[in-house]
């Protein structure tokens, strides 16, 4: 944690400027942030990646209803030096990992094709209580999964988005992240003329041109309130603002839950699960805890 940082800094708060048909999202990652990124010893390049995919993760996830289910983004790639990277969120939850390659010489500032190769981002939404499962899967393009997250709204939902994340920080004196996210609703929602009749409507236009100077610096200083950040960008319109669940780490790892799902699997599967010692070991890659559950 950065030094003079309160513990209380993990923060979710939504806003709206209903003039411009506007909605959006901010998003601090602290605490929870550090506890994530601690289960491993990752690269400072790979941690700053994982901290904007969890802060991505968290303001996607905090436009979602609290029993609308879980969002996953999951990096799949093809020849580059990560093999894997998983985040998810879940009323407030997140969690998130990745896997490389060790013996890859992974430097500062390369594009998500250098660090992926011909891979490709999943966009998972579980919701749990109508059963049903929505995927989108956005190219990873450009240089931020920021950039790559804006590409898909853009092409697969019509619905214009910015984005932007900041990370300061290191494993020696603790991570902070901060996100913005601002999105143009469907103007005929309220009678209004189509988005798609407009290449670049004037609202959004005015409420993008203010969002795009948010810098990294004011969304990871911890003297700055998102209500402050806000009041900078958007002092001259309304906006209302409205809290939502605060974030925390996720892992929802434990005996019980281990025990259940090992349940659910034949006698059989589980013999030859069992080691030597009579226990079937599970090994949570989230949390790089190994659990020995006596079977």
């Amino acid at each position: 944690m950065l030094e003079g940082l309160a513990p209380t800094a993990d923060r979710a708060l939504g806003f709206s400027v209903s003039a411009r048909n506007v909605r959006g999202q901010m998003v601090r990652l602290d605490t929870a942030l550090n506890a994530v990124l601690a289960a491993h010893a990752y690269p400072a390049p790979l941690a700053r990646l994982l901290a904007e995919a969890l802060t991505v993760t968290a303001l996607l996830g905090a436009t979602l209803r609290q029993d609308e289910g879980q969002l996953t983004l999951q990096a799949q790639s093809k020849g580059g030096a990560i093999d894997l990277m998983v985040c998810d969120y879940r009323a407030g939850a997140v969690r998130g990992y990745l896997s490389f390659d060790s013996t890859a010489e992974i430097a500062e500032g390369l594009s998500l094709q250098q660090l992926f190769g011909d891979g490709h981002l999943a966009i998972t939404l579980d919701q749990t209580a109508a059963s049903e499962r929505y995927q989108g899967i956005v190219p990873l393009e450009g240089h931020s999964i920021a950039e790559a997250i804006e590409g898909y709204f853009a092409n697969s939902e019509q619905l214009p988005t910015l984005i932007r994340v900041g990370v300061a920080g290191s494993s020696e004196t603790g991570w902070i992240a901060g996100g913005l996210l601002v999105q143009h609703l469907a103007r005929r929602e309220l009678g209004g003329e189509r988005l798609d009749a407009v290449e670049l409507h004037p609202d959004w236009q005015h409420v993008m041109t203010l969002a795009a100077t948010t810098t990294d610096a004011e969304l990871t200083d911890p003297t700055l309130t998102e209500e402050g950040l806000l009041w900078r960008l958007f002092h001259e319109e309304e906006v209302r603002i409205v809290d939502g669940a605060t974030p925390g780490r996720g892992c929802r790892c434990n005996l019980a839950h281990i025990r259940g799902v090992l349940e659910s699997f034949p006698e059989a599967e589980r013999a030859d699960m069992r080691g030597d010692d009579g226990r079937i070991s599970v090994d949570c890659k989230f949390c790089s805890r190994v659990f020995a559950i006596e079977a």
